[in-house]
């Protein structure tokens, strides 16, 4: 590759195209935005997702040199990003705590609506912007819809949220908020009536339309700045473990390193470790059978926000090319790292301690030093209030006082 162009302005995208993970010889424009996966190598049981081609050669110097006067948000990775189109909230730029003996938390939870998906959105509704659609439709009943509708009122956009009455208490106060039209119906209507408002209203869909899980063409590139940014504050780690529900994050982070191998900026990628709930678990599936993408039966799992019958190639390519591997968590695992994340200040949704519950599984057989994604604030729960709320406590019974202090001693 040859030496990154000066004459780039660090606002500039260097799209070029799409192009098809099911055959990478197969490419298209840049426009439209190709949401339901690659027309050519999809076939009636798999989707093929297509990523963002870029021209690399001309990536700015020391882009990936210096937070000093850049800007903040996606902004700052622009050239590496399709055209950001849409304004931003200051997504990104999350902190890396250290929890000890080489292990850091990327905390997620301090985006703009506290989770991971403010990194695809505010790329998603640029496309939706550059597309010259009114409106963007999701199918969530979480952080997705969350980050969608506020991105969308950010952009001045319409936004349909498809949900269902198990939306949790803080999702359904963001969605209130910033205006969005919340349509709560059975879980297995939400694709179906999604397809129907993209062909009825020409809405842009920002999440699935596909039977095996694509997503949307421009979407995991938002997903990409995580692994800039971990690189630019501790290097290429020796792994990465990340919450799994369809892949794109999982996707997002290793092109990312990727493209810092290819930038000759970086040496390897890290090993990806995907942490799927042991209720359901595609991903490890379809690596186990040696097939693109799978669906599975999904048994009970408090971790609603990974909890997926249906994977998606993305998180295949990322598995196997990194040389890392597919991991299931209970939920009693996930329960003990959350408990341990707050132990260290962080409190995270239960879908969000995936990655440390992984972790803690393969122990110190992994090399350091590691980073575990937490990707959503615990806020985020539907047993949000399970725990109850506190009794009121006379001031003046000490006897009480003293008896509860101590037993939290």
């Amino acid at each position: 590759m040859t030496s990154p162009s000066a004459s780039v302005t660090s606002r500039d995208s260097l799209a070029i195209g799409q192009r098809s993970l099911g055959d990478p010889s197969v490419r298209f424009p840049l426009w439209p935005p190709l949401t339901a996966g690659c027309p050519v190598t999809s076939t009636e049981n798999v989707s093929y997702p297509v990523e963002v081609d870029y021209a690399y050669d001309e990536v700015p110097a020391g882009l990936f040199t210096g937070a000093a006067g850049q800007p903040r948000g996606h902004d700052r990775w622009a050239p590496l990003l399709p055209p950001l189109r849409a304004p931003g909230l200051g997504e990104g730029g999350t902190p890396l705590v250290p929890l000890g003996d080489g292990l850091w938390i990327k905390d997620e939870s301090r985006n703009p609506t506290w989770s991971h998906k403010d990194r695809i959105n505010r790329v998603t509704v640029s496309a939706a912007v550059g597309a010259g659609a009114e409106g963007v439709v999701v199918a969530s009943s979480g952080n997705h819809g969350a980050s969608a509708a506020a991105y969308a009122a950010r952009a001045g956009l319409r936004c349909v949220v498809i949900g269902s009455t198990e939306t949790p208490p803080a999702v359904e106060a963001f969605l209130r908020a910033y205006g969005a039209v919340v349509l709560s119906v059975p879980v297995d209507a939400r694709w179906p009536l999604l397809r129907r408002i993209v062909e009825r209203f020409g809405y842009h869909p920002v999440s699935n339309v596909t039977p095996t899980h694509t997503g949307h063409a421009f979407g995991p590139e938002g997903y990409k700045t995580l692994a800039y940014e971990i690189f630019t504050e501790l290097g290429v780690p020796g792994a990465v473990f990340l919450p799994t529900g369809y892949g794109e994050l999982l996707f997002g982070v290793w092109k990312g390193f990727a493209e810092l191998v290819a930038l000759g900026l970086a040496d390897r990628v890290p090993r990806l470790y995907s942490c799927e709930p042991a209720a359901g678990g595609p991903l490890a599936a379809a690596l186990r059978d040696g097939v693109p993408a799978t669906r599975v039966p999904v048994g009970e799992t408090a971790a609603y926000a990974i909890g997926s019958p249906v994977g998606g190639y993305r998180g295949v390519v990322a598995v196997r090319e990194s040389g890392g591997a597919a991991l299931l968590v209970s939920d009693a695992e996930m329960a003990a790292a959350r408990a341990e994340l707050a132990g260290s200040g962080l409190w995270a949704e239960l879908s969000a301690a995936a990655g440390l519950a992984g972790y803690r599984q393969l122990g110190p057989a992994v090399e350091g030093p590691v980073v575990c994604v937490s990707t959503s604030s615990g806020f985020k729960d539907r047993d949000l209030l399970a725990g109850g709320r506190s009794t009121e406590v006379d001031p003046e019974d000490w006897a009480e006082v003293e008896r509860r202090v101590g037993a939290t001693a």
